[in-house]
């Protein structure tokens, strides 16, 4: 018959769940909210209202979707963390009550474990194989992971202060762009010369990145060019962004070479919302391309938080009998 699992996400502002027949995606349901748009970013207790009211209604249609009655599940995954502590409460509590009725095991997922196990769902084109370094960025974190199994992971490297995707944020919250900043930094740098200018960068020994002072060069730079010229931000707005976008992009790529360089590994994957970034997709191609490495890319709907890479987690688990007690709570910063 298979094992099904019904996954659950709910780390920050988007509402999921999504049921796996094995590693083979079934329906991967995502409701996002756009309450957060007014204020520049997401504001925990809104989320958490709103994971409240779409919780049901996703839950219902991915089981729908996938032409499954709850009766026939094998265990139900969830995101325990890391993430915002309300969000976080609203996916775990309906997993312990949805589990406890239906009496099936109840599994937990590592949020940025999921991330990373997301190449292993079922598609055409291969999944990375052991070991394997994967570039985990997004709004919350930056870090180089050395792969040696499904659930053998070692961070190499982690930003010490602003995670990648938070840098894209709040340049463009400088730049007055509207939430999220991330993809239209990115749009607009399609349009743009990234050696317009340039901006400081950290330089760290070892894997670990810092992107704090990257931002305050951009905002710098900006203030004192808007100091001669009212309107320069307009005037340059795809060069700002294919600039900054360009200095963030080779920061990143730096580190995750020196990394393959000094391990000798050559599969390489990204994960995480900014690895749908077009740019650092297609330097990361390059970049493969020069030094013979095969590259992993997920898909756009696999890139963002949502439940199938929390399911494919919770399958890989539920092979090795790795379940959680009704107690466990979430935590909202990585443990592990």
């Amino acid at each position: 018959m298979g094992v099904y699992i019904l996954a659950i996400e709910s780390s920050c502002d988007d509402t999921s769940a999504a049921v796996l027949k094995d590693n083979v995606l079934l329906s991967n349901v995502i409701a996002n909210q756009d309450v957060h748009a007014q204020y520049g970013g997401v504001v925990p207790e809104l989320a958490s209202r709103a994971h409240q009211q779409n919780i049901i209604p996703v839950v219902s249609k991915a089981l729908a979707d996938a032409k499954i009655s709850p009766k026939y599940l094998s265990a139900i995954a969830f995101t325990r963390g890391p993430g915002l502590l309300g969000s976080l409460l609203v996916g775990v509590s309906f997993a312990k009550a949805f589990a406890y009725a239906l009496q099936i095991p109840l599994v937990e997922v590592d949020h940025l474990q999921g991330h990373i196990l997301s190449h292993f769902i079922y598609k055409d084109t291969p999944s990375p194989k052991f070991p394997f370094l994967c570039l985990c960025v997004s709004g919350g974190h930056t870090q180089i992971v050395k792969v040696n199994d499904y659930f053998d992971m070692e961070i190499i490297g982690t930003t010490i202060d602003d995670a990648a995707g938070e840098a894209f944020d709040k340049v463009a919250k400088i730049l007055d762009l509207p939430y999220p900043g991330g993809p239209m930094v990115d749009k607009l740098a399609k349009e743009g010369n990234p050696r317009a200018f340039s901006f400081s960068q950290a330089h760290l020994q070892g894997y670990n990145y810092s992107f704090s002072g990257l931002k305050t060069s951009f905002l710098y730079f900006l203030r004192d060019r808007l100091k001669e010229d009212a309107d320069f931000a307009q005037k340059h707005l795809n060069d700002l962004c294919a600039s900054i976008q360009y200095e963030i992009i080779n920061s990143l790529m730096k580190k995750l070479v020196l990394a393959a360089k000094d391990l000798k590994i050559k599969e390489i994957a990204i994960a995480g919302g900014v690895s749908a970034n077009s740019c650092l997709q297609q330097t990361l191609k390059e970049t493969g391309q020069r030094y013979g490495w095969t590259v992993h890319i997920p898909s756009l709907k696999l890139s963002t938080d949502n439940a199938a890479m929390i399911g494919i987690a919770g399958y890989y688990k539920y092979q090795k009998g790795e379940f959680c007690p009704l107690d466990a709570v979430p935590y909202s910063r990585q443990t592990k």
